[in-house]
């Protein structure tokens, strides 16, 4: 891996002060079962400069608003955190760009905020939870905000929250129920028709889509035998969303995944700051050393492009100069990277 990689992550997270402050007010202190990470711009940076990333579009992840009851106050939290998003993606506009946070599960307000973010803070694409208090993506009732989204043939960034029943003793939620969260989240946008009544939305799943890929056959003969569809349309449909590769490009996930998604439809995660910069640096060496060159720059970047225009005419600004010191610690921190994913492969040992 090189700092020069050039790559957009479509995968890292903001915590802004007030979010916290927020969050912790209410008595939340992890997030997947992770603790809250430490966040500034500046840190942000840095890590992009050591993971070779020229641009992250950032969202904020999981419980986003719907930790709140009061569907006013998530409707100010959501307006307040697309706020602070825009004007860091303007501060740094090759740097950073942004998904607005929706107050789901309120659909109604979550289509007007979706408007404002789009239509006048320049929000490159949205994001959904994959369920909002125990309402999934894909349910009914939905269909005035996706109406929404496919009218401004919106991106939509669908990150896991915690499932709607207690955690497993000794599983941390980020570790497994995360997948299956996404992966619910998907089964229902397909077999409820969401993506083919909606077909300029482009939905981009999380963590290699969590189980969809390697799921995808079971859960389309599963819908075709309860809705009389095709299954390979429903394959199609699977096939059609884009995934990241936030913590899932290792040699026995990214194979799975560039196998089964469409040609383009691979984009590059890193997870930052609930995955740390070792985490991001270890997944970056899966892509760095399992495909050829044109593969590993349309993940790192021109499948990104593609999705997002507005990045293929934006020239990368010059990173700064950092100190000696910084220097110095990023290149041990990719040598150790290195070694140890190849450590940690099966037969090496």
């Amino acid at each position: 891996m090189t700092a020069a990689a050039g790559r957009i992550d479509v995968h890292q997270h903001i915590v802004p002060s007030f979010y916290r402050d927020r969050l912790v007010g209410s008595g939340i202190a992890e997030a997947g079962g992770r603790a809250l990470p430490d966040w500034s711009p500046e840190a942000a940076l840095e890590v992009m400069d050591l993971l070779g990333t020229d641009t992250a579009i950032v969202s904020v992840s999981t419980p986003g608003t719907a930790f709140l009851t009061d569907p006013q106050e998530a409707a100010d939290l959501a307006r307040r955190l697309n706020d602070f998003s825009a004007s860091l993606a303007a501060e740094h506009p090759s740097r950073f760009g942004h998904f607005a946070t929706l107050p789901m599960p309120d659909t109604a307000a979550s289509a007007t905020e979706a408007r404002r973010a789009l239509d006048d803070l320049g929000a490159d694409g949205v994001t959904l939870l994959a369920n909002n208090q125990g309402v999934y993506l894909g349910a009914d009732g939905q269909d005035a905000l996706w109406q929404t989204l496919n009218d401004r043939g919106a991106v939509v960034f669908v990150h896991p929250a915690d499932l709607p029943a207690p955690a497993v003793d000794g599983i941390p939620p980020f570790a497994a129920d995360f997948l299956l969260d996404t992966t619910r989240a998907a089964y229902l946008l397909v077999r409820n028709g969401v993506v083919r009544r909606h077909p300029r939305i482009r939905f981009v799943l999380s963590h290699a889509g969590g189980f969809v890929p390697y799921a995808s056959h079971r859960m389309a003969t599963a819908i075709a035998a309860d809705t009389g569809r095709s299954p390979l349309d429903v394959l199609d449909d699977f096939r059609g969303f884009y995934y990241d590769t936030a913590l899932s490009s290792s040699p026995a996930a990214l194979p799975t995944l560039l196998a089964f998604a469409r040609p383009g439809h691979v984009l590059f995660g890193s997870d930052w700051p609930f995955a740390p910069a070792i985490a991001g640096q270890y997944f970056a060496n899966g892509l760095d050393s399992g495909v050829d060159p044109a593969v590993l720059r349309a993940v790192n970047r021109t499948n990104a492009e593609a999705l997002f225009p507005r990045l293929a005419g934006i020239a990368a600004a010059p990173i700064a100069a950092r100190p000696a010191p910084t220097r110095l610690r990023q290149s041990a921190q990719r040598a150790v990277a290195r070694l140890l994913f190849k450590l940690v492969q099966p037969g090496t040992g």
